[in-house]
């Protein structure tokens, strides 16, 4: 086997069923922008290696993808051979003249080596002969912070202004675009950034569907536990406790929380130490790393032509063991606006559809299907909520479901059984004797 080596048959079924799980998140994610933010001891740890070949690999499957880095402990490592002290003020590097070359000596020692690994994939790599651009610019103007708490803060300095166009331009032509966290005034200062805040700053202003900060940390904790999801509220409840979260860690927490609020979806903590973690995080459901959404990662809408793939998909294997009478793509495009659909993260996990019977103030409630890794999670009662809610504001009294395996679950949600004369004459006509379907009807 010439690209892969698979020596049994439980590692090719693995193999193979890894990537049917990942096609609809990267069906989903091609083509959006994200922002990669890698902290200093990120790109010197052993792991980094791993690390650009998992950029580059997104980049490959059409990621729009925008990497900044930090630089710390490269600024500390040069300030210590030049014999230079570090002084910060609330836990801000203040930096003056002598502290600013060293800046831009590990900016420049950094960015190059991030360069030189993302723009040729390396012999005997995942990314062996790949070829990427990488665009790098003064793409940030800075202001200076000015003085806090009595100290000058010198070189120091903020987000002013992120030149938008030329990003956008350069992820247009195909390119992975470099930001270190250097600012440039207008008349020509150069001003020292924080990587958190350029990161926050660059996905809020380029409308990014995920920040990504790499650290050493693997996520967020509570009571010692880490945390799956955590809402912008709750992360900024973890905020005001003043124990119990590493300082820098904290510093990625605030600028999260300032990119959710400003109309990112997604913002995951996710550790470098974890080979692969970037893959595990935005390819399983489960992730490696906490995710913060402004947002429920559920969401329940009206189904539109679009989501005709993704409704096949649900139904077809229950169409296959006979517990959904089969539906042709022609007449799920006819009955589209009676369907409802469940998102989880932007992806398809569910769906139901609703088919009124306005004479005898009945409706259907037919094809539920929630997809197998998401299932007893509750989601199919919350799809049966949406169906029962929809039904009372058309008018409807009453809610049936045709079924061949699951009348326990109906019952156990106020369903009960009826014999298929209670049905709607419409529906009787319909109705398949060779099935036997079971039916359950409820009072809305």
């Amino acid at each position: 086997m010439d690209a892969l080596e698979l020596t049994s048959p439980a590692a090719l079924r693995t193999f193979v069923q890894g990537i049917r799980a990942a096609a609809p998140y990267i069906y989903a994610f091609r083509d959006n922008t994200f922002v990669i933010a890698l902290g200093g001891e990120v790109v010197d740890s052993e792991k980094f290696i791993g690390i650009i070949h998992d950029l580059n690999l997104l980049h490959s499957l059409g990621f729009r993808l925008i990497v900044v880095h930090g630089m710390r402990p490269q600024i500390e490592a040069i300030l210590a051979q030049q014999n230079i002290e570090s002084y910060f003020a609330d836990g801000i590097r203040i930096t003056d003249a002598d502290t600013m070359d060293c800046v831009l000596e590990a900016a420049g020692q950094v960015r190059s080596r991030i360069e030189a690994l993302l723009s040729l994939g390396l012999a005997n790599s995942p990314m062996a002969g790949a070829r990427n651009r990488v665009s790098s610019g003064n793409y940030l103007t800075a202001r200076p912070l000015g003085v806090i708490d009595g100290q000058n803060m010198q070189f120091t300095g903020a987000v002013r202004r992120i030149d938008r166009e030329a990003i956008q331009q350069r992820l247009d032509d195909g390119d992975i675009v470099l930001i270190s966290p250097l600012g440039y005034s207008p008349t020509g200062e150069i001003f020292n950034l924080s990587m958190e805040e350029v990161a926050a700053k660059v996905a809020v202003r380029l409308e990014a569907l995920k920040l990504v900060f790499l650290s050493d940390d693997d996520g967020l904790r509570k009571d010692k536990k880490r945390l799956d999801t955590i809402s912008t509220d709750e992360a900024e409840a973890l905020l005001k406790k003043s124990k119990g979260i590493p300082e820098l860690l904290r510093l990625y927490m605030r600028q999260a929380v300032y990119a959710s609020h400003g109309g990112v979806p997604r913002v995951h903590f996710l550790s470098s130490r974890r080979d692969g973690a970037l893959l595990l995080e935005l390819f399983t459901r489960q992730g490696v790393g906490t995710m913060l959404s402004h947002r429920s990662l559920e969401t329940v809408r009206a189904a539109t032509i679009d989501d005709i793939g993704s409704i096949l998909a649900l139904i077809e294997p229950l169409e296959a063991d006979g517990i959904l009478v089969r539906r042709s793509r022609e007449q799920l495009e006819a009955e589209i606006e009676r369907f409802i659909v469940m998102e989880y993260d932007n992806l398809i996990i569910g769906c139901a559809a609703l088919v009124p019977f306005p004479e005898e103030g009945a409706g259907e409630m037919a094809a539920l299907a929630v997809h197998p890794e998401f299932q007893r999670e509750g989601y199919g009662e919350m799809l049966l909520h949406y169906i029962e809610a929809w039904a009372r504001k058309i008018g409807l009294k009453e809610l049936f479901a045709l079924t061949t395996r699951t009348g326990h679950w109906f019952i156990e949600r106020g369903f009960r059984q009826a014999p298929v004369s209670q049905l709607p004459m419409k529906k009787q006509a319909l109705y398949n004797y060779r099935r036997r379907s079971l039916v359950y009807w409820k009072k809305l």
